[in-house]
């Protein structure tokens, strides 16, 4: 959210709901399975893609917002790992693995999108600035 008074993206919305995912699930490792490394773990790269969701809504630069997307990307990426992890070692059931790693690609491929589009729109202006460069220096001569 920019601002308090605007809704929150989809990004931020989905983002937000997998890391409330991640801190139940973490619970639930530490609290009912005593695994409490993995936990640990998942617990912070599911919650990370969430908060740099956030800070990229309050990039300075269009590459910052790049690079805060590229973490939450990798972080995410992370989490389907540890996820899996739990699921072949019989922590989760092939049910609940599916529900929460099927969030986890949905919000990569929304980071993967928003990067991209990004990254398009920065070129079109690098492009237009060269070319008003190139159009100020002919009529200069």
């Amino acid at each position: 959210m920019h601002k308090l008074s605007k809704q929150p993206s989809a990004l931020q919305e989905k983002t937000l709901n997998l890391a409330v995912r991640i801190v139940n699930l973490s619970r639930y490792l530490a609290q009912d399975k005593n695994e409490y490394i993995i936990s640990k773990q998942i617990l912070r790269c599911g919650t990370n893609p969430g908060a740099m969701v956030r800070e990229a809504a309050n990039a300075e630069t269009g590459v910052d917002f790049i690079h805060k997307l590229g973490i939450a990307q990798k972080e995410a990426g992370e989490t389907l790992y540890w996820l899996e992890l739990l699921h072949k070692t019989n922590f989760l059931t092939a049910s609940e693995y599916t529900s929460i790693a099927v969030d986890t690609e949905e919000i990569m491929k929304m980071l993967r999108s928003s990067i991209l589009t990004k990254k398009k729109n920065l070129a079109t202006k690098a492009v237009s600035a060269i070319s008003l460069i190139a159009i100020l220096v002919y009529f200069a001569f």
